[in-house]
């Protein structure tokens, strides 16, 4: 069996994979590129590579971990090895432009969206877009952050000009359609190995922030279900249909992503859109828990099905 290498740069979202990579007695190393150089006068050793950079790195001090890893990747493909979620998936991590696009060039719907740079130029894309209220949200992001209902163009005036606002780590800001779901609840559905495994239904009613990792959550913010709530993440059947999950399948394998979640909402009439691709998708331990069924333990099995093919 070969060695699987883990790319990373957060050891708290990869320690639970790290685990089940144990229980399965499948050899690893993992490889923080949190900081770090490529030598390209090297070659890489033989072995199985995973991706698992995020597009919130620079929330943890890490900003340029997503160049350093695409840098590393494309060494790594250069020279023949199997990359499990490689250039081309991270290349759609770090930008919700090119996810859309390459969302919409299978057929899938996405809000409308408008990017834009500068404080001007996001007044610009809002009435443009003419869609009230909208979302304002980073190209670069990750966990929901930099996400904001407004409602009027005096309000996003207000904010953007104000101590709140935050621009997107790329400069980035996108002004998108916002969809109301009918029970306040988003989806995301996780696909492992580029076939689906399982839906789970997040409460979004108390923002956008919607990380769904244990190391996320607030001490008080239990997923458990209290007072008769359901709780904020709840894995659930029959979410998709066999269609809308091929058109997912399609899009993951001509956008070659073999790991990741597709973040949806239905509208009041049962249209779907989405919204965000994670490829470096958490999962929530207690929903998993409450399910039976665990998605990290699925993928450390995809991971070492791989590693045993590449012998």
């Amino acid at each position: 069996m070969q060695k699987v290498y883990v790319l990373h740069e957060n050891m708290d979202w990869t320690r639970h994979l790290i685990k089940r990579l144990e229980e399965l007695a499948v050899p690893y190393q993992e490889w923080d590129l949190s900081e770090g150089f490529v030598d390209l006068a090297v070659e890489p050793p033989e072995g199985i590579f995973y991706n698992r950079m995020s597009a919130s790195s620079h929330t943890r001090g890490n900003r340029f971990a997503p160049e350093l890893t695409d840098q590393v990747l494309s060494w790594l493909e250069a020279h023949g090895r199997t990359v499990i979620n490689g250039t081309d998936a991270l290349a759609l991590e770090v930008s919700k432009l090119k996810q859309y696009l390459a969302l919409n060039k299978v057929g899938i719907e996405t809000p409308k969206t408008i990017g834009a740079v500068g404080l001007d130029q996001i007044i610009k894309a809002a009435e443009k877009l003419n869609e009230w209220p909208f979302i304002i949200k980073h190209n670069r992001a990750g966990k929901g952050l930099g996400v904001k209902l407004i409602y009027t163009i005096d309000e996003l005036k207000a904010y953007i000009n104000g101590p709140e606002f935050e621009a997107s780590i790329d400069g980035i800001s996108l002004i998108q359609q916002y969809i109301q779901s009918t029970n306040g609840r988003i989806v995301r559905a996780e696909f492992i190995g580029g076939e689906f495994f399982y839906t789970v239904e997040v409460d979004s009613s108390d923002g956008f922030e919607l990380c769904p990792a244990d190391n996320c959550q607030l001490p008080d913010e239990s997923t458990i279900e209290l007072n008769g709530q359901p709780a904020k993440f709840e894995i659930q059947e029959n979410l998709l249909s066999a269609d809308e999950i091929e058109q997912y399948r399609q899009f993951m394998q001509e956008s070659n992503v073999q790991v990741a979640a597709l973040e949806f909402i239905r509208d009041q009439s049962g249209k779907l859109y989405t919204y965000d691709v994670n490829t470096n998708t958490n999962y929530n331990p207690e929903a998993e828990q409450r399910a039976n069924q665990y998605a990290m333990l699925q993928l450390a099995t995809y991971l070492k099905e791989v590693a045993e093919e590449d012998e």
